[in-house]
């Protein structure tokens, strides 16, 4: 009888301090995070002033002397970012929140230092909603640079979507519906008054999907794109210039762990009609002459784009790192876009970076940069940067169970 009442204190004990355990373990439920950062230096040719800061083969000049004169030394902040993240336990499992924004304008606030929104999503189990980055990119290939805006010839996008992630991990596959939207060049028919009343219409969003398969090598990614774009004439005249685009993509990415300290980073993405996607590149549309058939004498083309990413980034130490590569775009021009289109744009840099005490960097990067235009003109840029950057943040735990 003793054994008996022994073993059930045992037992008894044992439920309360796996209880107990429970109740004690302490979860994240709130994060801030983000850094200060300011970049200064020299640009020994010109860009478009928007962009006095980054590498923009597209913002180069498009003829000789456009922006100025050469030589320029340049201080910015606008690459400071602030973040918050959230874990809300439900029934259904934790809701996952990030909301992100950094002080580089753009668009309307192209050029200036101001609030801009990065990130605004939310995710629970295995579907998402929200801005975030679009399925057909791939993060991981941006490299350990402290240039900005990054390879020209990277798909790179936050993009407002749904998501669904049937496999999660390492190894993972998403599809999304996309907000839709495009870009037109009308070429050397900008300003002719018929081009006025066209508008643009998406019935349908963008359709995105990636497939990753991770291991202890990195990964290798696949992921695609499908969208519809239209355009509707609105004038009361002869001609019809209403029409319609197919766009559509493949992208091919990896990251290849040579050793603990060397990473390539690659990627090969083609297209048509996906500029917008991409990092740096101008319109989806062209106009096409079509001067056989009088009611419709200009059609849209959907663009083919190529973009190439190849660098690797190296920890000498736990002092310092470096990252050298290499990145271009090239564009197929139709006969309608004026001699001065963007054709083809080359990027590269290489820099070495230094920790000095945890949560701090510094260090100094070599930047280059070209620019072609469908005509055969070309430019390019040479910059020096150097940059100093702190990072902070902070989080919350609250004891739950399991």
């Amino acid at each position: 009888m003793k054994t008996f009442r022994l073993l059930i204190i045992v037992l008894f004990a044992a439920i309360l301090s796996s209880v107990y355990a429970q109740e004690e373990e302490e979860r994240k439920i709130f994060e801030i995070y983000g850094f200060v950062m300011m970049d200064a230096g020299y640009n020994a040719n010109q860009i478009h002033p928007d962009w006095f800061d980054v590498v923009r083969p597209s913002k180069l000049p498009s003829y000789a002397g456009e922006y100025g004169t050469n030589g320029n030394f340049f201080f910015s902040v606008r690459q400071t970012r602030f973040g918050t993240k959230a874990w809300i336990p439900t029934r259904l499992g934790d809701i996952k929140t990030i909301f992100e924004f950094e002080l580089f304008g753009t668009g309307v606030d192209a050029g200036q230092t101001t609030l801009r929104l990065r990130h605004a999503y939310a995710e629970l189990g295995h579907f998402g909603v929200g801005q975030y980055w679009s399925p057909f990119m791939d993060i991981d290939v941006f490299p350990n640079t402290v240039e900005y805006w990054g390879p020209n010839g990277m798909v790179f996008f936050r993009n407002i979507q749904v998501r669904w992630m049937p496999i999660m991990g390492d190894t993972r596959l998403t599809f999304a519906l996309e907000r839709p939207g495009a870009s037109a060049d009308q070429g050397v028919y900008s300003n002719r008054i018929e081009l006025e009343g066209v508008s643009s219409h998406f019935p349908v969003p963008d359709f995105s999907a990636e497939y990753r398969y991770g291991g202890k090598f990195g990964y290798v990614e696949l992921a695609g794109i499908l969208r519809y774009m239209a355009w509707k004439d609105m004038n009361d005249d002869k001609l019809d210039l209403t029409g319609h685009a197919i766009g559509w993509g493949l992208n091919l990415s990896s990251n290849i762990k040579f050793n603990k300290s060397l990473v390539g980073r690659f990627q090969a993405v083609y297209g048509e009609g996906i500029e917008n996607y991409m990092n740096d590149a101008p319109a989806d549309v062209g106009i096409k002459n079509n001067f056989d058939d009088e009611e419709q004498p200009i059609l849209g083309i959907p663009l083919p784009v190529l973009g190439v990413v190849a660098f690797l980034d190296q920890q000498w130490n736990d002092k310092f790192s470096s990252s050298l590569g290499y990145s271009m775009v090239d564009i197929n021009n139709t006969d309608g876009q004026n001699d001065s289109e963007y054709h083809r744009g080359h990027y590269a840099l290489a820099n070495l970076l230094y920790y000095p005490v945890q949560n701090a960097m510094m260090g100094v990067e070599a930047q280059y940069g070209t620019r072609e235009n469908k005509d055969g003109w070309q430019t390019n840029i040479f910059k020096v940067q150097f940059s100093f950057k702190y990072n902070f943040g902070h989080a919350w735990y609250k004891k739950q169970k399991i």
